[in-house]
């Protein structure tokens, strides 16, 4: 186990942590430091644990957002798999009809190409 100082509202804090999560936490810590910060400037020092729950309610409010849009982001996705899925449908029958008319034309052709049997007898 690893340890890393962070610093939130200008207080050093010493946490365990994985080895290599170290800069993971610092940029985490960063973050959160960025809205307390912010949040001091705005309501002055009212105290460390009440500007941390500010600054972890407006964390939580970031995530809930990012959440939805990944939701929406996912209901977009599944929608175009399944107009991608429609469409390759689509794309098989006018293949497949494609192909019998092709197959269609080839038979007329070597029909129309085919000597008739009374021409043969006659010759």
């Amino acid at each position: 186990m690893s340890k890393v100082t962070i610093s939130l509202n200008g207080r050093a804090f010493t946490i365990g942590c994985e080895e290599g999560q170290q800069a993971y936490l610092r940029e985490l810590a960063s973050h959160l430091d960025g809205h307390v910060r912010e949040l001091s400037e705005r309501v002055g020092q009212i105290g460390d644990v009440r500007l941390l729950l500010m600054a972890a309610l407006i964390v939580g409010d970031e995530l809930r957002e990012a959440q939805g849009r990944v939701e929406a982001l996912e209901d977009s996705l599944t929608e175009a798999r399944g107009r991608l899925s429609q469409a390759e449908a689509r794309r098989r029958k006018d293949r497949a009809q494609a192909a019998e008319a092709l197959n269609a034309a080839a038979a007329r052709l070597e029909a129309l190409a085919s000597p008739e049997p009374d021409d043969e007898e006659g010759s």
